[in-house]
């Protein structure tokens, strides 16, 4: 199951938003990857490790493919989508 999704925070996928992200993904049952859609059909790396995100280097407003596997699957990527969908408080919205 995939997912694209926008990335709102103007932070990107660093430091509190990566935070956020790994921490929701590691919630669930499921095994989750993330990578940034210009790199095409690339594999990801693994939501639920912070250095793995944080390296992406994604900023705000570019969009990730979010992939999930597992029981949890769906659960999964509505809350990932929810974290990276929501403005980081400050970010002027």
């Amino acid at each position: 199951m995939e997912r694209v999704v926008e990335i709102v925070p103007e932070a990107g996928l660093h430091a509190r938003p990566a935070a956020k992200f790994v921490e929701t993904a590691n919630e669930y049952d499921a095994e989750v990857t993330v990578a940034p859609v210009e790199d095409g059909e690339g594999e990801g790396v693994a939501a639920s490790s912070m250095i793995a995100v944080t390296s992406l280097g994604v900023k705000g407003g570019e969009e990730v493919r979010l992939s999930a596997e597992g029981e949890d699957a769906e659960a999964a990527l509505d809350a990932l989508e929810e974290v990276l969908s929501t403005p980081e408080e400050g970010d002027g919205e």
